[in-house]
């Protein structure tokens, strides 16, 4: 167990490998009740979030969902967040629990009259279900009540949500119950078929697919262009916080971009903050996230590096505590599941 975000998480249940495997090939579950839960309700609301949010809620119908961000006035990332409508003017936002409070804050701060926001983070308990069998996993546990499509939203009956999104690459879901329920529906999910997983399977699982961890791979001083996701930001739906910077960005390129980066041979797993060097040991930058991976065998990472210097194939360097162990910039993602059913 270890401290995060307030929370004492697990690292690991069996073994990383285990439950990584298992997710790949079968099913896990991950307690996220460490999650932040908001909702935005009122009058007035779509176009309130439009302006605090860079992807387009106006094109989500009901029950459905997309990945977002709330960005700062340079075009940081406060924050990436899915954000769910559930009806004309309701929506529901789950947060990363780092950002939960500086989230709640710069929302509020800027509420439009009319516009409700409710943290109810406190109310939840959450678990992600991911892999292949996923869907089975939930049959078993609610036989009446099927899974919504991707990017979905669903009530379930005795006040939970189901949403089918994901952090693993593999088909899921994430399930938010009545928080004095939490521990009985993840034993339901464990009986099941799911392999209980913890921190270190999602980290392995997340950076195989090149999905960036909050402050880690995206922060403030960070754009979601630099980061590779300017597709998530809808420079066409009118005025939001940041949108000059990022759109500035867009047309002319940024001066770096987040890569992906592979071990070309056997080496020490790579970790975040090693250093990132060329090939003739100049050095670049350093890793955001780092691990070895178990589907690939090798260390993987990401690294915000030059955009003019650096492209796919470029061979580079990777110094872990003074030895240089060599990589290559490859495209993303590094891994692409096999394992898909339905």
């Amino acid at each position: 167990m270890v401290p995060f975000a307030g929370w004492n998480m697990p690292v690991m249940y069996t073994s990383i490998m285990d439950e990584h495997q298992a997710v790949r090939s079968g099913a896990g579950v991950f307690d996220i009740s460490h999650m932040g839960q908001f909702i935005v309700r009122g009058a007035g609301s779509e176009a309130w979030l439009n302006r605090m949010l860079a992807n387009n809620v106006a094109k989500l119908g009901d029950g459905e969902g997309q990945y977002s961000f709330l960005l700062n006035e340079g075009g940081g990332v406060i924050d990436d967040l899915i954000v769910y409508r559930l009806a004309e003017d309701e929506f529901f936002l789950v947060v990363n629990a780092s950002k939960m409070a500086e989230d709640f804050s710069w929302l509020e701060g800027r509420r439009d009259e009319g516009v409700e926001l409710l943290d109810q983070s406190d109310a939840w308990a959450g678990m992600a279900v991911q892999g292949p069998d996923a869907a089975e996993v939930w049959s078993k546990v609610f036989p009446e009540v099927a899974l919504p499509p991707r990017n979905g939203i669903a009530e379930v009956p005795g006040g939970g949500i189901v949403c089918r999104t994901g952090y693993t690459g593999e088909d899921g879901f994430e399930y938010f119950s009545p928080a004095s329920d939490g521990a009985g529906a993840f034993r339901a999910f464990v009986d099941a078929g799911a392999k209980p997983c913890g921190l270190g399977a999602r980290d392995t699982l997340r950076l195989e697919m090149c999905y960036p961890l909050n402050g880690n791979d995206l922060s403030p001083e960070r754009t979601p262009v630099e980061a590779g996701l300017g597709f998530f930001v809808d420079l066409e739906k009118g005025d939001f916080i940041g949108r000059d910077v990022v759109a500035a960005q867009k047309a002319e390129g940024p001066d770096e971009r987040l890569f992906a980066i592979e071990y070309t041979d056997k080496g020490a797993p790579p970790r975040a903050h090693y250093a990132v060097l060329s090939a003739e040991g100049e050095t670049l930058g350093e890793l955001t996230s780092g691990v070895l991976s178990p589907s690939l065998g090798k260390g993987i990472g990401m690294a915000y590096l030059p955009r003019g210097g650096v492209k796919v194939g470029t061979p580079l360097q990777i110094d872990v505590r003074g030895r240089k162990f060599p990589a290559v910039v490859v495209k993303k993602p590094f891994y692409k599941p096999a394992n898909k059913k339905g």
